[in-house]
């Protein structure tokens, strides 16, 4: 490792994170770096101990000349503008994205650095590693990490290091940020693919590596997943509307297999009971790739893994058909250009 590396600043965005606040900032502030770190915190409006947590953290890195933690207030609770808000607030030249219920692997932001340099990227990304603390998380776990639950995400699923549209969270050169004018606050989902999008149409390069690994706590609940998914559902389709280019069949699987196991309980009710082969079809095919999925886990965990997969295809799908065009409407409204830099500028 380099005697010195550069300077970076760590954003988190948090809303009720009481649960994993501070076990996420202990990964960062021990990370293996040489270089300088701060910590910024968009504190959304919390009815949990988040703010109190923040508060104890700010505290205990007061006398820490390497890595302190900072707070700026987030009052709308929206993700893009607790982005916007952590990133004005920062001021180091690499700005590394993590949520409140990521964990950081112990060399995260050394390797991003290194691979940023490495190959003149504007932000550097890797695995979402679902990881659960109970048979449910682990459930949920298995079922975001399999190719039957997320289909060839590869920042779900692993792959080749290469270029790509958009990576999980992010570490990005702040000259990138600064240039797109930051995130577009009317993306309250999917506001990591429109920032990526900016940066690719000017030119710059979005690179994925396998390298690259963040443990992520899934949802608690049947209810919490559900919500999760209806709304990335919900803002893939805004996404499809404001990028006709971006929509391809593994996001039009899900919204087919509602629109299908719909028809088929309506029809089996009312015409004939064969029409109950398409839902019964659907939930023997997620029970049989519930079991690679499961393999190493509990018997309680393992029995769940369909109850997640049916809640994630489902409640993406339905999301995604009930997406108001009027939604799409002020987001393409709200639509930035890119902005190339300046070449007299490099």
């Amino acid at each position: 490792m380099p005697a010195q590396q550069p300077a970076v600043s760590v954003i988190m965005p948090v809303l009720n994170e009481e649960r994993h606040l501070r076990d996420s900032v202990r990964h960062i502030l021990g990370q293996e770096y040489a270089g300088e770190m701060e910590v910024v915190i968009a504190l959304g409006p919390s009815t949990d101990r988040t703010d109190e947590i923040a508060a104890e953290l700010v505290r205990e890195t007061a006398s820490n000349d390497r890595a302190r933690v900072h707070t700026v207030p987030n009052p709308t609770g929206r993700t893009p503008a607790a982005l916007n808000a952590a990133i004005k607030a920062s001021r180091h030249p690499i700005v590394v994205r993590v949520d409140g219920h990521g964990m950081l692997s112990p060399d995260y932001i050394s390797t991003a650095v290194r691979l940023l340099e490495e190959t003149g990227a504007q932000n550097v990304g890797g695995i979402m590693h679902a990881e659960g603390e109970n048979a449910w998380e682990d459930a949920v776990a298995a079922a975001m990490t399999s190719k039957i639950g997320v289909g060839n995400a590869a920042f779900h699923t692993g792959g080749q290091a290469g270029p790509a549209e958009t990576v999980y969270l992010g570490v990005f050169r702040r000259e990138a940020l600064e240039q797109q004018g930051g995130y577009n606050e009317e993306f309250i989902r999917a506001q990591d693919w429109e920032l990526n999008f900016r940066i690719r149409e000017a030119g710059g390069l979005i690179w994925f590596s396998p390298e690259l690994k963040v443990q992520y706590r899934p949802r608690p609940s049947v209810r919490a997943l559900a919500k999760q998914y209806k709304d990335y559902g919900r803002w893939r389709h805004v996404v499809a509307r404001y990028h006709s280019g971006s929509i391809n069949l593994r996001y039009l699987a899900p919204p087919t297999a509602v629109c299908a196991i719909a028809a088929g309980v309506v029809a089996g009710a009312t015409v004939t009971p064969w029409a109950f082969a398409v839902p019964a079809g659907y939930l023997a095919a997620i029970t049989a790739g519930s079991v690679p999925a499961g393999k190493g886990l509990s018997l309680k965990a393992r029995a769940q893994i369909p109850v997640a997969l049916a809640t994630m295809h489902m409640s993406w799908g339905y999301g995604f058909l009930t997406s108001p065009r009027s939604l799409a409407r002020k987001v393409i409204a709200s639509r930035r250009p890119s902005v190339r830099r300046d070449p007299a500028e490099v």
